[in-house]
């Protein structure tokens, strides 16, 4: 099973909701089949953890926002870069939410996707960040 390829196409999907305001798993389904078109098909473990990280992470979305913005009062959640923003927000529902998860596994996870998909200051902001939620 690839992890990896699960978290990027979360990530975009997440992405993809956030900027439409998507809501309801129809809506979850078909920013992950967007996600999936852009890469090979998925593996169906895959497919099922990418899954269940875009649910999650929405259903969890007003705890995971928090708990940025408790670490990041030099920027609101909703200014930040999109997709710095869904970036940390995948990484802190699996920081707090995925039993097996570690957090030093979850934001060098992060950190590529944003070196990937970021600008060039996201890596080094995205680490930053999510440091800070794992000190509080």
């Amino acid at each position: 099973m690839s992890r990896k390829r699960a978290r990027e196409a979360a990530m975009q999907a997440l992405f993809q909701l956030d900027m439409t305001a998507g809501a309801g798993a129809d809506e979850e389904s078909r920013a992950l089949a967007a996600a999936w078109e852009t890469g090979k098909k998925p593996a169906e473990l895959d497919e099922g953890y990418a899954r269940a990280l875009v649910t999650g992470t929405r259903e969890h979305l007003t705890e995971i926002d928090a708990a940025l913005a408790a670490v990041s009062k030099e920027w609101k959640v909703a200014r930040m870069a999109a997709i710095d923003r869904n970036i940390l927000r995948l990484a802190v529902y699996e920081m707090r939410f995925v039993p097996d998860m570690t957090p030093g596994i979850a934001i060098n996870e992060a950190v590529e996707l944003a070196k990937k998909f970021g600008s060039d200051e996201s890596p080094r902001f995205v680490n930053g960040v999510l440091g800070s939620v794992v000190r509080k």
